[in-house]
């Protein structure tokens, strides 16, 4: 069947051809990368000022990621720079610790701006920006959707040394000249793959043409679908690709187990068994639909067991003040669907309790890579019922890793 397309479906091989033709012959699409393997296996040995190192530090990383490593110092350098690495490994520090090394400090004026597919990962990157120039004095804000527009022209006209923000939003503070472009001379894309299914294509382009003709530009991204690859061509200029393969993604450091509760209706009594083990550090526990989490959460309290909970139905407000207070550890179990996955980055998260597995096999990293993250331990819990034990099986072969059942000592492994 390999190379069958479909009955009736849109794809036509010829055509297919000719455009592959066109961008190669365009260029040769490998020549227009040039590949970067220097690795520095610590951060000290990357030149990095340093506050900046007191800022990384304290944030808890001890030793860079696979990205980390070979990422940093070519976008230190000014450097163009697609980083190509699925989420969970990193990335969001990488870029920040590029911009951070870059800055002028004595100008307080924008410039960087980093764009994101959605409110909750621009509100997660300035928070670390933030965490990793906590010494440097950086002033950061996070412009996006669902939030006031005159508190974002006050907060812009005070002035602030990088935005981060979703496209919408930033596109209409450069359209009202209340964010300047004069001096911005870094641009990053943050999930491109995520930003351009999203639609954001013509956004992303609109907002490049008023921001100034000399850039620095890095594209990081889990997947280079073609419409990527397009943009990196019209924006940047020899940019350097960093390649970090999925067998060296972090699932490392984190203990996978299954627990077999046979029927749907058992879950409910599994996790509640758990729960005493679950408020000891700070866990997630994922179900696939918002109505699910609606659901868990009126079961868990309704046996008096203290839960947040978040899901996309929520307001942006809501939201915010539920992953406040899980952040702060004031709640200690928050019950989510994947939206939000990636918008999870809480530095205490040790435990990861899939409720329900995920749909997609890719989906199983997003929400347990979370746990574990820059070395960090971590414990992940799947609730396996007998219709899920394929899905296991897929997730172990994508994965390439062992999922045993749950010992009875969970406590001990945290």
């Amino acid at each position: 069947m390999a190379g069958m397309a479909p009955e009736g479906s849109q794809f036509d091989a010829k055509n297919y051809d000719s455009k592959m033709q066109e961008l190669l012959s365009q260029g040769e699409t490998e020549e227009f990368f040039t590949s970067y393997d220097e690795v520095h296996e610590s951060f000290d040995d990357m030149g990095l000022q340093e506050n900046l190192l007191r800022g990384i530090y304290a944030y808890g990383f001890e030793k860079p990621s696979a990205i980390q490593q070979r990422g940093i110092v070519p976008f230190c350098k000014g450097l163009d720079v697609i980083q190509q690495a699925q989420s969970g490994t990193g990335k969001t520090a990488t870029f920040c610790s590029g911009i951070l090394q870059q800055l002028d400090y004595g100008l307080v004026e924008c410039q960087a701006l980093v764009l994101a597919p959605t409110r909750e990962l621009a509100q997660q990157i300035e928070k670390v920006m933030r965490a990793l120039g906590d010494y440097l004095g950086v002033k950061v804000h996070a412009c996006v959707g669902g939030t006031s527009v005159r508190e974002d022209q006050r907060i812009l006209a005070s002035g602030v040394h990088v935005v981060v923000g979703t496209p919408g939003r930033v596109f209409d503070m450069l359209r009202r000249q209340s964010l300047r472009p004069d001096h911005i001379k870094m641009f990053v894309l943050d999930e491109a793959d995520e930003m351009l299914s999203r639609g954001f294509k013509d956004q992303i382009y609109d907002i490049f043409q008023l921001l100034p003709g000399k850039i620095q530009v890095g594209v990081f991204s889990a997947t280079m679908p073609p419409e990527a690859l397009e943009i990196t061509r019209k924006f940047m200029n020899k940019p350097v690709r960093i390649l970090v393969k999925r067998d060296e993604l972090t699932l490392e450091g984190i203990k996978q187990f299954y627990v077999n509760v046979e029927k749907e209706e058992w879950k409910l009594d599994t996790l509640c068994d758990l729960y005493e083990t679950l408020a000891i550090t700070q866990s997630v526990i994922f179900v696939n639909t918002r109505r699910k989490v609606d659901w868990l959460t009126d079961k868990m309290r309704g046996r008096d067991h203290t839960v947040s909970a978040t899901h996309g139905d929520m307001d942006q407000n809501t939201r915010d003040i539920i992953m406040r207070e899980f952040r702060s550890g004031s709640s200690r179990v928050l019950i989510t669907t994947d939206l939000l996955a990636r918008g999870i980055d809480v530095q205490q998260v040790s435990l990861v309790i899939n409720y329900d597995l995920p749909t997609q096999p890719e989906n199983y990293l997003h929400r347990i890579g979370r746990s574990g993250r820059f070395g960090r331990k971590g414990v992940a819990i799947n609730f396996v019922t007998r219709e899920d034990e394929r899905m296991l099986f897929d997730i172990q072969k994508f994965y390439n890793v062992v999922i045993e059942e749950l010992p009875a000592n969970v406590a001990d492994l945290l």
